[in-house]
């Protein structure tokens, strides 16, 4: 899950995938299919109670099949968006492909994307699903986002070696939110204007991103760089200005300084943004009405014994 926060408070909260179910190696037995799909249930209510504004489809939501996916989405008063997966028989797509939110009078367009190299061909998560080629698809997003967007996020359910590839190739992409990989980006890079974030996987991390939007151009800093960057300065100059130095030392320091001054000017008029990755710990207090429905849910369905080793 990635929190949003604009420099006025807004707030989107996002998530990019295989938020619904535990990944099945084999295909869920029949008496596991109610159960997981009570749970899916619950933890969409949970969601629609934080407020959240979009869910990007992972590859492990797809695990009991298309029509309980679509099934549990009518429980959502969020969306749920995919861009490139759409129904094999009629050709439609199965969710929204995008769609835009205003925030503060910024016009912020999302849009889903989701690999098909996650699927073996014989898959039973993708029967009665196409899914259409991420890159091509993107492109054709974009296009048609720009003209009414100020701003573009990609919840990228690609895996990150390919958010590396669509920042470098796909222009137009302000933020790619990516998952799947669930690596720890707590710096996340910036490759071409293009801001890419990743979260630790199974849930043991909200990711939090403040950006403050200063100009129209689509240039992003990193805050914690400018930060190092100044606190660097700031001991170069102390150095300088220390009595006990050599000249010929102090001559390098004042060009280090140089370096940093410059550095630090290609950052005027640019916008920042800064990262934040939050542990979920057991000792953070549940929100009453999801422990509630928590509570009522293990009561309902006891947790299943471990099956006995094998002798």
């Amino acid at each position: 899950m990635q929190e949003l926060r604009g420099s006025l408070k807004d707030i989107l909260v996002l998530d990019s995938g295989d938020l619904l179910f535990k990944k099945f190696r084999v295909p869920v037995p029949g008496n596991e299919v109610k159960t997981a799909t009570e749970k899916a249930h619950l933890i969409v209510e949970a969601f629609n109670l934080m407020g959240y504004d979009a869910l990007g489809i992972g590859d492990d939501d797809l695990s009991l099949g298309k029509d309980i996916l679509l099934e549990t989405s009518k429980k959502a008063n969020f969306p749920f968006v995919s861009s490139n997966l759409f129904d094999e028989e009629s050709g439609k797509p199965l969710f929204q492909t995008h769609f835009v939110k205003e925030l503060n009078g910024l016009r912020i367009g999302i849009f889903s994307l989701l690999s098909p190299d996650f699927f073996n061909p014989t898959d039973p998560r993708k029967k009665g699903l196409t899914i259409k080629p991420p890159t091509e698809v993107a492109q054709n997003m974009v296009r048609e986002l720009q003209p009414k967007t100020d701003f573009i996020i990609l919840l990228s359910h690609l895996g990150y070696p390919r958010d590396v590839e669509f920042a470098q190739t796909v222009p137009g992409i302000h933020i790619i939110l990516g998952s799947h990989t669930g690596i720890n980006l707590a710096n996340p890079p910036v490759i071409k204007n293009t801001i890419l974030l990743q979260s630790p996987s199974k849930g043991m991390y909200v990711g939090r991103l403040d950006l403050s939007l200063i100009s129209h151009e689509s240039s992003f800093y990193n805050i914690t760089t400018k930060q190092s960057l100044e606190r660097n300065l700031n001991n170069i100059k102390k150095r300088i200005a220390s009595a006990n130095a050599p000249e010929a030392e102090k001559a390098q320091w004042r060009m280090t300084q140089e370096g940093f001054e410059k550095q630090l000017q290609q950052f005027k008029g640019k916008n920042e943004f800064s990262n934040t990755l939050l542990p979920l710990t057991e000792q953070m207090k549940d929100q009453p009405d999801v422990g509630k429905r928590v509570e009522a849910f293990k009561a309902k369905v006891p947790e299943t014994a471990k099956p006995a080793p094998h002798k």
